[in-house]
């Protein structure tokens, strides 16, 4: 299944207002910015509380609307001769199990975190990040060519001076996973956490092709702070059209609207 502008749910239409997202050193509090975000019921994704209003619930969200490097984008391959060259950086994915993990229903979306320091890494043009937590959004926060997929997956990693890199992978409708298998069956159904029963590989989460898009950008949540390297993956992967109703009938709408590219580079890996 694809969205396109014409095919949003109704809470994404109406407000697919322009902001925007590149890098700069990243401060060490960047991934406290993102527990606190992720841990208030403030913000909302249609309402009163809505994207276009982000930088008004709180002076420190200001950059929601005055940053210049804000995410998400539009991937548009066209635009790959314009500014983007085609990137060197080769990628590994050095994923490892982890067993009983915690899986937090945070308000916003569904997120498992990974225990710290995570043994868990990936690598990109020869930088390792160990990998934080995952989550997911519906529909897909990034658009490819202009279409939105019906979900995407955002791995979060961090360096060890404090540097996030984010890994997006977009979800269609098809086989079911494994792996989303365990995290629908022991998410919570209301704000809170708890301890799942089971193991869950995030190398499962990762197509056979890993061709991916890089670009400078910012959290896709309040606080929106910019200076978060983005890793999206071209080439889908797949749930059942039930685990995906799963996710939605928790979060109907949990993307951030896509935000204007400003004369940023798109960078392309050809797997």
């Amino acid at each position: 299944m694809k969205l396109t502008p014409n095919k949003l749910p109704v809470a994404l239409t109406g407000i697919f207002a322009s902001v925007v997202a590149c890098v700069s050193a990243i401060p060490l509090g960047l991934l406290s910015d993102i527990k606190s975000s992720q841990a208030s019921p403030d913000f909302t994704y249609g309402g009163s509380n809505n994207p276009t209003r982000w930088h008004e619930l709180d002076p420190s969200w200001a950059v929601c609307e005055s940053g210049t490097k804000q995410s998400p984008i539009n991937l548009k391959e066209s635009l790959l001769d314009l500014g983007g060259l085609l990137f060197s950086g080769n990628i590994t994915f050095n994923y490892q199990p982890i067993t009983n993990p915690l899986i937090q229903n945070n308000g916003h979306t569904i997120q498992v975190n990974y225990p710290f320091p995570s043994n868990s890494t990936m690598t990109i043009a020869g930088k390792t990040y160990r990998l934080v937590q995952f989550h997911f959004h519906t529909p897909s926060e990034h658009w490819l060519n202009d279409e939105a997929a019906a979900k995407e997956l955002h791995l979060v990693h961090q360096d060890d001076q404090g540097k996030l890199a984010v890994v997006g992978v977009f979800i269609e409708p098809g086989s079911s996973n494994s792996e989303l298998q365990t995290v629908l069956a022991n998410m919570p159904l209301q704000e809170g956490s708890t301890m799942a029963t089971g193991t869950i590989n995030a190398n499962n989460f990762l197509p056979p092709n890993k061709s991916y898009f890089t670009y400078n950008g910012s959290l896709t949540t309040p606080p929106c702070s910019e200076g978060v390297k983005w890793i999206v993956l071209k080439n889908p992967i797949t749930a059942s059209q039930a685990q995906i109703d799963s996710f939605t009938d928790l979060y109907q709408v949990n993307a951030r609207p896509i935000q204007d590219l400003n004369l940023r580079n798109i960078d392309y890996r050809e797997d």
